[in-house]
């Protein structure tokens, strides 16, 4: 009887532990930290969109999550020292946005789960050994589209077919910019223009760098889809506007500033998306094995009310191809 007995508690103590792991584990309350180098005020649209996207998988804010948010407000020299706090904190993962962002959080710790989002070429950026298994503690999703730059200046010539001269708009302390550049020179060959680079670091650089465009009777103008660069939209937008010059870029926040025309992913889905990551991970999965993301749908952002302003007719095969069109 005492050898039945002992065998009876042995097993009821391996059936009823996977039990209390289960109830530790609904009682917990994870901590996520969110570091971007952008502002908050900025990314309002995206945080909730990822908001409701944990939402949706039943994490409620101060029930059994609560999110540190970590703003560099464009200064993305700020970026090491906020991931250092996040990973200080005790976080049991890390949302990391944009390149920049996340190649910060990776140096701040190699054990805390890191969800990256808007995240360039992983690979290049030596945040992951490949997008199926990356085997590092980084997954998420990446923005990057290898034929991305060349399709956003092939539009742009759709809509001025006689331009020979195209100002780039870049900052050049993004760690992908180089990359990116190859892409926009070699279909700059393919489409025979003429680049004229301009460098845009702080909001200050705006106005001397279309002063330099205008010099070099650039017709047209390239933004570059950086967080730096996006927080000069309002800026950027305006100058283009009265210098008469037409834009094209991947970033959304150009063409809510004004800008004619945004080629790019669907930005507010890749938030909602890493909400799905976070759920993984937090249910045990390694994020050195989930595959990472690749951009799949793009879409096409037409500005009507700013061609008209610039003098343009949008051709009828590029409006009925666009995604969106703004009166």
């Amino acid at each position: 009887m005492p050898l039945i007995g002992s065998a009876i508690l042995a097993v009821s103590l391996i059936l009823a532990t996977p039990l209390a792991v289960e109830a530790q584990q609904a009682g917990k309350v994870w901590r996520i930290g969110f570091l971007s180098g952008g502002t908050a005020a900025a990314a309002k649209p995206a945080v909730e969109q990822f908001r409701q996207g944990l939402r949706e998988l039943d994490y409620v804010e101060g029930q059994n999550i609560t999110i540190e948010y970590r703003w560099a407000d464009g200064q993305l020299e700020r970026l090491p020292q906020l991931a250092t706090d996040l990973a200080r904190l005790g976080t049991d993962l890390i949302v990391a946005v944009a390149s920049q962002a996340a190649l910060a959080t990776r140096d701040a710790t190699t054990s805390i789960p890191i969800v990256m989002v808007f995240v360039g070429d992983p690979i290049y950026l030596g945040l992951a050994t490949s997008l199926s298994r990356p085997g590092k503690n980084v997954t998420g999703l990446t923005s990057f589209g290898p034929e991305l730059a060349g399709k956003q200046l092939s539009l742009l010539k759709e809509v001025v077919p006689r331009v020979k001269r195209i100002a780039v708009l870049k900052n050049p302390g993004n760690p992908l910019t180089p990359q990116w550049m190859l892409g926009v020179e070699a279909a700059a060959r393919t489409l025979d223009l003429q680049l004229q680079l301009l460098s845009v670091t702080r909001a200050d650089d705006v106005a001397p760098a279309f002063r330099d465009a205008m010099k070099g009777r650039a017709g047209a103008m390239f933004v570059a889809s950086d967080q730096v660069v996006g927080l000069q939209a309002a800026q950027i937008s305006a100058l283009a506007l009265s210098n008469r010059l037409p834009t094209i870029s991947g970033a959304r926040a150009l063409m809510e500033a004004g800008g004619l025309m945004t080629y790019s992913i669907d930005g507010l889905a890749l938030y909602r998306r890493a909400a799905s990551y976070v759920h993984k991970i937090l249910k045990g999965a390694r994020p050195g094995e989930l595959p990472i993301e690749e951009p799949t749908k793009f879409r096409l952002i037409i500005n009507l009310k700013t061609a008209k302003a610039l003098g343009l007719t949008i051709p009828q095969s590029l409006l009925v191809r666009a995604d969106e069109i703004i009166q």
